[in-house]
């Protein structure tokens, strides 16, 4: 089940669980559209993936109790600045790779 994270890690700006500017890696670490664009440059600071929308949960139950009343988003801030040396250098190194070929 998709923890939906209530901030990004880098800036820790609001994505609440309909928010078309979360973005995620496979491990679920999240971050907002812009930092994604202009700071990690579509490479994750944690594990060197890449990035895709975050799926926006039902906030209704449509069916089967599938929606945020039966299982709400995370409320665990894990806000983690990005060290933007460290970064740039991770993003030189496998930014010019396709995320599914990283």
């Amino acid at each position: 089940m998709l923890e939906l994270r209530p901030t990004g890690e880098h800036c820790n700006v609001p994505l609440p669980p309909a928010s078309p500017d979360a973005r995620i890696c496979s491990f679920e670490c999240t971050f907002c559209a812009t930092c994604v664009d202009t700071v990690l440059h579509n490479v994750c600071p944690n594990c060197g993936g890449g990035f895709v929308p975050r799926p926006v949960r039902p906030a209704r139950n449509w069916v089967r109790g599938n929606s945020l009343e039966g299982y709400p988003a995370s409320d665990k801030v894990k806000h983690k600045p990005v060290d933007a040396a460290a970064q740039k250098e991770l993003a030189a190194r496998v930014g010019q790779i396709a995320p599914q070929e990283r």
